[in-house]
């Protein structure tokens, strides 16, 4: 599904045919430069139209000139969660498949926001979420863990469970969704406050991905321990150590240098 074409470095350099087909939702996205260059509002507009929900509009646009801070993930936020709320309202089931399997991957993003936003248990959100975090486009995939993060660290115990099983997938990116998902610290979301004192709470997760094949994922794991070292270096320095001596491969000693990087920086 991902296009294979090199996104432009600024804004102002995306080509005027594909910002047109971006903002028609035509063709996902290169690179994040491409994804800022959207005009979210044109593309709203556009495909509510082309999905026979014109009635749809006036809401959504109401709630995105009433956000207090306008940036990429309120949008982001507010069209998925406006979205939830009509669907909800009116029964509307099968457009939550249309946006879910929409060819632009900025729609399908807004599609992580709706089912974030739906009350369901988290095994339910998980189970929802799981296509997303699978996406062939790097930005679903992001959102996809951002999204769920009020809801992971809501219920923790309960979704350690369950991706404790998803960091055994053999697709690269469920298992870099279950570390990424529950960074102590993570990248443009808030803390995991119990992950950041007590990171053992992960070690089922941790463990399974200490030697992973996939460099996605193993700088996913190597930035989690970076961030427990942060607050909890005794377990970050006694964990690396175990697994130089029980996993001596690459693939692990990749992992520890990234997981030591500031605890050595400041020691």
């Amino acid at each position: 599904m991902t296009e294979q074409r090199k996104g432009a470095r600024k804004i102002s350099e995306v080509p005027a045919n594909v910002l047109d087909r971006l903002n028609r939702g035509e063709i996902p996205t290169a690179n994040l430069t491409e994804g800022l260059a959207i005009d979210q509002c044109f593309l709203l507009r556009h495909v509510l139209t082309e999905a026979g929900r014109a009635d749809y509009i006036p809401p959504v646009m109401e709630a995105l000139s009433s956000l207090k801070k306008k940036t990429f993930n309120t949008f982001n936020l507010a069209i998925g969660e406006t979205l939830r709320a009509l669907v909800e309202e009116r029964g509307d089931e099968t457009f939550c498949d249309f946006m879910s399997t929409h060819p632009s991957d900025t729609i399908r993003c807004w599609a992580v926001y709706m089912v974030a936003a739906r009350e369901q248990e988290i095994g339910g959100h998980l189970a929802e979420v799981r296509r997303f975090a699978a996406d062939t486009h790097f930005g679903v995939r992001e959102i996809a863990w951002l999204a769920m993060r009020r809801h992971i660290s809501n219920h923790l115990d309960e979704s350690i469970e369950i991706l404790k099983t998803w960091a055994k997938d053999e697709d690269a990116n469920i298992r870099r969704f279950a570390s990424e998902a529950i960074r102590p610290r993570g990248v443009w979301c808030e803390h995991i406050g119990e992950l950041k004192l007590f990171p053992e709470k992960a070690l089922g997760v941790l463990e399974a991905l200490r030697s992973d094949e996939s460099k996605y994922v193993r700088d996913s794991v190597g930035n989690w321990l970076n961030d427990a070292g942060k607050s909890r270096p005794d377990f970050v320095i006694a964990l690396t150590d175990r697994w130089q001596v029980e996993s001596p491969t690459p693939e692990t000693a990749y992992i520890v240098k990234r997981a030591l990087r500031t605890i050595r920086r400041t020691s």
